[in-house]
C-alpha cells in the first residue's frame, strides 16, 4: 500500500498528545487541521473557566470531532482545579462514605464542571481494587479494596458524570492495585493467579462495561496469568483484545495510558509502542509530553502509517481505532444539549455545598472522648504537615494544605512544613493545642518517624491522615481518606466547630 492521504489522516485520528501553552500552538492547529482526533489537557494549560473553556473552541476550530481529555478525578488528581484543590473528595472518601447517590452525584458535579468547557473525554473513574495497601500510585485514587464495593461506586460515577454529557474512561485495565510499582517511574507485575483477578481486579472492570462506559484506558503492568508472554497489557492482545474485547464484551474506545512512562517507555520507542498498542487493540493512543514544534506527534503518525503499508499492522485494525474515535466525538456532539442542560457545577471552586457533605461524609475520628469534647480545637494551633513528594499522577497541582484550612476558622494558627530530611519545629510549648497533619504514613518510614516522636513528645496531639489511614496516633486521629481541598475544609470544620 503506498501512501495515501486518508491513511496518514486514519494514523493521525487515534493520537491524543498534549502540549505546552495556554492557547493552541501552531504544530497542534496544522496537526488538528491534518485529522488529529485527539488532545490531552493538562494543568500547565489551564487557568480559569473562562481561559479553559477558550482553549477548547480554539481546539475546535481547526477541527471540530477533536476528542478533547483531561484527568479530572476529583480528590488529589484534578486539573481544571490545581491551583485551588478540588471541590469534590475523591474516590476513597467516596468509598468510605458508602452511598452511592452521593458518588453519583459528585461525578454528575465533576461532569458539569467539565461540560461548561465543552470537554468530550475524562480519563476517570480509577475501579481499581487498592488490594495492597503499600501501593504507591493508586491509594485513595481507588474506591476501596472489596471488589464490590469498587464496583458500585465505579457504576455510579460512571452513570453521574455521562449524564452530563462527558464520557467517562474506567481505568487501568486489567487492574493496577495489586502493585508495589508506579507505573510512571517502573514496569509493574501483577503476579495473582487468574481466579483471584476474576473475584477481585476484574469485577469492576465489568460492571463498568454493562454499565456503559464510554473508554477504558489500560494499564502499563505485566499479567504473567493473563498473557504468558509477559506483555504489558497495553501492548498485550491477549488482553486487549482476547479480554477486554472478545470475553468482557467491550464495544467503546480503548486508550492507552500515556506512553511516555517509564513502564513502557523503556521497553521501545514510543513510534513502536503505539504500533504495537493498535496492533493489540488500543484505538487512541495517550502521548502526554509532545516535541516543541510537534515533530514528535507527525513521526508517531508516520510510524503508524508505515506499519500499515508494511503489514505489520492491518490496515483494517487502524480504521477500526479511527472510526471509535469518531464515533466518540459524534456522540459528544450529539449531547450537547446534555451539556447545555448540566451548566456550571454548582460548588464550583469554592467547595461548598455537595462536596463539602461528600467529604464531611467519609471523616472517621479515633480517639475522641466524647461529644462534650468538641469542638476538638477552641484556640489557634501550631500545625505541622508532613507530605512526601507527589506522585507524577498529581502533576503540577499545588499541594492542599489542612493547616491553611484550619487557619480560616482560628486565625493565629501557625503552619510548618516538614519536607523528607526536616526536622520537627519545638514542640514544648503545651499551652498551644498540636495538629499534625500527614498523608501515608504507614507507606513513608521517615513521616512514621516523626509523628511518633511528635506523639511522644505531645501525648495531646491531633492527627490528621489524609491517605490511607494506619495505625491510629494521638489524642485524636482524623481519617480524611483523601487530599482535596474539600476534605481539608471538612477535617478543619470537624476540629474547629461545635457539632
Amino acid at each position: 500500500m503506498g501512501r495515501s492521504a486518508e491513511l496518514d489522516r486514519m494514523a493521525m485520528t487515534v493520537l491524543q498528545p498534549g502540549f505546552e501553552g495556554t492557547t493552541p500552538p501552531a504544530w497542534l492547529r496544522r496537526a488538528l487541521a491534518d485529522g488529529l482526533g485527539g488532545a490531552v489537557l493538562f494543568t500547565r494549560n489551564l487557568a480559569d473557566p473562562g481561559q479553559t473553556a477558550a482553549l477548547v473552541a480554539a481546539l475546535r476550530e481547526d477541527n471540530p470531532a477533536v476528542v478533547v481529555a483531561v484527568d479530572e478525578e476529583g480528590g488529589a488528581i484534578t486539573r481544571l482545579e490545581a491551583r485551588t484543590g478540588s471541590s469534590w473528595p475523591g474516590n476513597l472518601a467516596l468509598g468510605v462514605a458508602g452511598d452511592v447517590r452521593l458518588t453519583r452525584a459528585v461525578a454528575h458535579q465533576i461532569g458539569r464542571l467539565l461540560a461548561a468547557a465543552d470537554i468530550t473525554l475524562d480519563y476517570a473513574p480509577v475501579v481499581d481494587v487498592n488490594a495492597d495497601p503499600r501501593n504507591p500510585v493508586i491509594g485513595v485514587r481507588s474506591f476501596g479494596s472489596d471488589p464490590e464495593r469498587v464496583a458500585r461506586h465505579a457504576v455510579a460515577w460512571i452513570e453521574g458524570l455521562q449524564s452530563a454529557g462527558v464520557a467517562a474512561c474506567a481505568k487501568h485495565f486489567p487492574g493496577h492495585g495489586d502493585t508495589v510499582t508506579d507505573s510512571h517511574v517502573a514496569l509493574p507485575t501483577v503476579r495473582a493467579p487468574r481466579d483471584v483477578l476474576e473475584r477481585r481486579d476484574l469485577v469492576p472492570f465489568r460492571a463498568a462495561v454493562a454499565a456503559g462506559v464510554d473508554a477504558i484506558m489500560c494499564g502499563h503492568l505485566v499479567v504473567p496469568a493473563l498473557d504468558p508472554e509477559l506483555n504489558p497489557a497495553t501492548l498485550s492482545r491477549a488482553m486487549m483484545t482476547g479480554l477486554l474485547r472478545d470475553e468482557l464484551g467491550f464495544g467503546g474506545l480503548v486508550v492507552t495510558d500515556a506512553i511516555e512512562m517509564r513502564a513502557v517507555a523503556s521497553l521501545h520507542p514510543p513510534e513502536e509502542i503505539a504500533v504495537r498498542a493498535l496492533a493489540a487493540g488500543a484505538d487512541a493512543i495517550c502521548v502526554g509530553v509532545s516535541s516543541p514544534e510537534g515533530e514528535s506527534v507527525y513521526a508517531l503518525r508516520d510510524a503508524i502509517a508505515a506499519a500499515v503499508r508494511d503489514g505489520r499492522l492491518p490496515g483494517e485494525r487502524l480504521a477500526e481505532a479511527a472510526g471509535r474515535v469518531l464515533d466518540l466525538a459524534r456522540r459528544h456532539a450529539e449531547q450537547a444539549p446534555a451539556r447545555a442542560a448540566a451548566g456550571v457545577a454548582e460548588g464550583g471552586a469554592n467547595g461548598d455545598g455537595l462536596g463539602l457533605a461528600a467529604a464531611t461524609a467519609a471523616l472517621r475520628a479515633v480517639g475522641v472522648p466524647g461529644a462534650t469534647s468538641r469542638p476538638v480545637l477552641r484556640t489557634a494551633p501550631l500545625v505541622v504537615e508532613m507530605t512526601a513528594r507527589p506522585t507524577q499522577a498529581v502533576g503540577r497541582a499545588a499541594p492542599v494544605r489542612v493547616g491553611a484550612a484550619i487557619e480560616e476558622a482560628l486565625p493565629g494558627t501557625t503552619l510548618v512544613e516538614v519536607a523528607e530530611g526536616g526536622s520537627l519545629p519545638d514542640l514544648t510549648d503545651t499551652r498551644r493545642p498540636l495538629v499534625v497533619v500527614v498523608r501515608d504514613a504507614a507507606r513513608h518510614t521517615w513521616i512514621r518517624r516523626l509523628l511518633e516522636h511528635a506523639v511522644r513528645a505531645r501525648p495531646d496531639a491531633v492527627v490528621v491522615e489524609t491517605g490511607v489511614p494506619g495505625t491510629p496516633a494521638g489524642a485524636v486521629y482524623l481519617a480524611t481518606y483523601g487530599a482535596s481541598a474539600a476534605s481539608a475544609r471538612a477535617a478543619a470544620r470537624w476540629l474547629t466547630e461545635i457539632p
